[in-house]
């Protein structure tokens, strides 16, 4: 006998676990195995290379029927042991923050929330308008500034160069495009590369911008950018943006923000400030100085999961001018229509500064950092961080067998191991075989630069837990590494 199908309307079949008690014990265990990794993030290797298995394990057919909540987190404890590596102390290679414990506790509220912050009137909403009025502060823009939480620098850089490049063309540009204007922008040829991709995605064209030559604490050269700015007026173009950078990726290098600010109000132009990780040493009595500039730029781009150690991931742009911010994005179609009651009230909504209709509650994951740990002691861990990079560039220079390729800005210390007589083809290879087999080991996990033709090994420190022995252990390992491979080299 056929046993007809129930009817829709009675099924109760639902993604919600039939039995709650056992899913909270699964979510225990889960929050435990967290906690376990975190609790020893400072011991052992650095880096753990995947193994086949587990590569193996995720490359399985698509799953028809589900494998259950036990199998699924079986998996998921698995991957526990295979990050990149940056919540370690001797993680140096790129600027990774660190994370921290309380940030677990933000991303567990965060999903159970599961908030949608394009918009409408709920608490998660005030949490972010909180983060913004902080970043205000922080950075001594005006209270009518703007701001919105992304996904990191790039995309704060494309909305950054959206407003200015709109503002530039009166608008016009939302619906009639370029319509032939001859834009150009000027920044160091230290800038990250996320600027040039957004003259890509701007429909600006990567050519658009003009990279200026630095001195020689690779800063941008004021003088060249003002012949170039120059130039161009002459040829026809129309200058529009200038981009300082706050802590350049290869060396942190910081350009004169001020002097740039100067150039930018001189001319008319937009001042676009690069601080991805570097805005943030504002914090810090050691480098606020050198940052006084930022508070003049029209937007700034960072990040809170570089040097303020939010977990992945958590980016900000901050904008001088609200209406023009909101001027270049704002679109409400009749289903996204406002109200002064109601959910769909507490406008206007953070999806008119930028393009995500759709976005997540990064938010809470920022604002629990600041306000579990506070300004002061966030801005102590990055004046450690620079003594930290100033401490190794002292080794460095000590050693008879390592020599220091770059000044020390701020918390990145660039060297390279060196053998006499041997050429720079034999002491660039020597040095990026060196940083492999550092991350090989387990030892730390460095990343390597070119400066000047001169292959370096790049030391970046952003991790609340590094300790200044952690320092003397590169370094160390350093020196017994380049002794062994020397020979292999000459």
């Amino acid at each position: 006998m056929t046993v007809p199908h129930e009817p829709l309307h009675t099924q109760q079949e639902t993604l919600d676990p039939t039995d709650w008690v056992a899913f909270r014990a699964r979510a225990h265990a889960m929050v435990d195995a967290a906690i376990d990794k975190m609790a020893s993030t400072t011991e052992g290797r650095v880096w753990h290379e995947p193994p086949a298995s587990l590569k193996a394990s995720f490359n399985a057919s698509l799953p028809m029927q589900g494998h259950g909540g036990d199998a699924t987190q079986t998996m998921l404890t698995g991957l526990l042991p295979y990050g990149v590596g940056n919540t370690h102390p001797r993680f140096f290679g790129w600027v990774h923050g660190g994370g921290t414990p309380g940030n677990l506790i933000a991303d567990i509220a965060a999903a159970a929330i599961n908030a949608n912050l394009g918009g409408r009137d709920h608490g998660a909403m005030y949490v972010e308008k909180q983060v913004n009025q902080w970043c205000r502060a922080l950075f001594e823009f005006p209270e009518t500034a703007s701001g919105l939480v992304v996904s990191g620098t790039s995309i704060a850089t494309i909305i950054a160069l959206k407003t200015a490049r709109d503002q530039c063309l009166e608008f016009a540009s939302r619906s009639e495009g370029l319509a032939g204007a001859k834009l150009t922008g000027y920044t160091s040829t230290q800038t990250h590369s996320c600027v040039a991709r957004a003259f890509d995605i701007l429909g600006l064209g990567t050519h658009a911008l003009r990279k200026i030559p630095v001195n020689g604490s690779f800063e941008i050269d004021t003088k060249a950018l003002e012949v170039a700015i120059a130039a161009d007026q002459a040829a026809g173009f129309t200058p529009f943006v200038i981009v300082g950078t706050a802590g350049a990726v290869n060396v942190g290098a910081i350009d004169d923000l001020e002097a740039l600010a100067d150039i930018a109000a001189s001319r008319g132009l937009w001042f676009h400030v690069d601080g991805a990780f570097g805005a943030l040493g504002v914090l810090s009595p050691r480098l606020k100085p050198r940052l006084s500039g930022i508070k003049r730029a029209d937007s700034l781009a960072f990040d809170f999961h570089k040097w303020l150690h939010v977990n992945y991931d958590a980016g900000f742009v901050l904008m001088r001018s609200e209406a023009a911010h909101r001027k270049a994005f704002s679109e409400r179609p009749d289903y996204l229509k406002g109200a002064e009651r109601g959910l769909a009230a507490g406008n206007p909504w953070p999806v008119e500064y930028g393009p995500e209709l759709s976005r997540g509650f990064r938010s809470l994951k920022i604002w629990t950092q600041l306000n579990e740990h506070g300004i002061d002691k966030l801005g102590e861990m990055v004046t450690r961080n620079c003594e930290q990079a100033s401490y190794l560039a002292e080794r460095v220079q000590e050693a008879p067998v390592t020599e220091l390729l770059a000044p020390v800005a701020m918390n990145i210390c660039c060297f390279r191991y060196v053998v006499p007589d041997y050429g720079v083809g034999q002491l660039n290879a020597l040095n990026e075989e060196i940083v492999v087999q550092l991350q090989l080991k387990g030892i730390a996990a460095p990343s390597t630069t070119l400066l000047k033709g001169c292959t370096a090994i790049r030391v970046n420190i952003t991790n609340h837990r590094t300790q200044f022995s952690d320092l003397d252990i590169l370094l160390d390992a350093i020196i017994e590494i380049g002794a062994e491979l020397a020979p292999q080299f000459a």
